[in-house]
């Protein structure tokens, strides 16, 4: 596997990036959690450490999948996630860019991700 540089924030990801969208079978089609879990291995296995998903990907099954198969060596993989989706259809603050939305997901996913650097809008401490 080949790496590039992620812009200028030094980070090197795979050139071959793994889409989760089909992580999950809630849509009526897709794969399931174990076959998720080969796909995933096969593409860790080949040197690939850069992940995109979504929250709303599978009614939130591929972030919650992703989550856990990354878990155990976090430090290797690069996830990006789509946050800005909705997550309750009619809730008039529960998608876009604003900061409940930008700090909600990494917070439904903190069961199987460890954020040690990021932080919510600035904040050091993770809190607003």
């Amino acid at each position: 596997m080949r790496y590039k540089l992620l812009g200028r924030s030094g980070l090197r990801v795979s050139e071959l990036g793994l889409g989760t969208m089909t992580f999950g079978e809630e849509w009526g089609w897709g794969a399931s959690d174990t076959e998720s879990r080969k796909i995933f291995d096969a593409y860790a296995g080949a040197g690939g450490n850069f992940i995109d998903t979504a929250n709303r990907y599978t009614n939130g099954t591929s972030e919650r999948l992703v989550g856990e198969f990354v878990a155990s060596d976090r430090d290797h993989f690069v996830v990006a996630t789509k946050y800005t989706l909705f997550d309750r259809e009619g809730e008039p603050n529960g998608a876009g860019n604003h900061k409940r939305t930008w700090c909600g997901p990494w917070r439904a996913a903190s069961g199987a991700w460890v954020w040690t650097t990021w932080t919510c809008f600035g904040s050091t401490h993770g809190t607003s």
